[in-house]
């Protein structure tokens, strides 16, 4: 299954669009010294309790739907208990594998809240993992980006934090999740980081020295 996600993820972009967005980063970073790395997620969760809640929802309404008419091919009566039982649990397990294992019929199960701390912290934990703190100058900026949800999440390091407030993101991210939404995902990617970048510019200038520390896009 994590083979299949990434796959999932590549697939989301075709190569023509992956460089057009690693040409959008090299042309951002060629105006500023901050490392803008925009990373693609097929999500940020698994999200069990949203198979639970689909699955019972989907085995509740069949099992109701169901239960007179199995019940009369057994001659019961269909307010018998046992009829609806036997019905519901294999329905629950059959309708909990298909929406776990599918992110089209676990999407409709998903809470907001919860997407929106699970992107959260699966961002954070990115910005770790592929060591963004670790930049020359604490500049280096995430673009992150879960599928599943809908949602982008834009975390920056100390060096930026210190002088740009987080609130200056909001557009790009407005930008980004629309484009997803509305299936023009590159090119509302690639204006993020065009935006990005200029705000990047006002307070970290393109230095002399400067090279490229980061990748300019990642996908997993």
């Amino acid at each position: 299954m994590k083979n299949k996600k990434r796959t999932m993820a590549a697939m989301f972009f075709s190569q023509d669009e992956q460089q057009k967005i690693c040409k959008a980063v090299q042309d951002a970073e060629r105006k500023t010294s901050g490392e803008l790395v925009p990373m693609l997620v097929c999500d940020s969760h698994s999200y069990p309790l949203a198979a639970v809640r689909g699955g019972t929802l989907v085995a509740l309404i069949l099992s109701i739907l169901l239960t007179d008419t199995v019940a009369g091919m057994f001659w019961l009566h269909s307010s018998n208990m046992w009829v609806f039982l036997c019905l519901f649990f294999p329905l629950y397990w059959l309708a909990n594998m298909l929406i776990s294992n599918n992110p089209v019929l676990k999407r409709p199960f998903l809470f907001n809240d919860e997407t929106e701390i699970e992107v959260q912290n699966a961002a954070f934990a990115a910005f770790f993992e592929e060591r963004l703190y670790k930049t020359r100058d604490d500049n280096g900026i995430l673009i992150y980006i879960s599928l599943l949800e809908h949602r982008a999440w834009i975390l920056a390091d100390s060096g930026i934090n210190e002088r740009i407030e987080s609130g200056q993101w909001d557009a790009a991210l407005q930008l980004i999740t629309t484009g997803i939404k509305e299936g023009h995902a590159c090119d509302s990617l690639c204006l993020a980081i065009e935006m990005i970048g200029d705000i990047l510019e006002k307070e970290f200038p393109v230095r002399d020295d400067d090279q490229n520390e980061l990748h300019d896009l990642i996908i997993r």
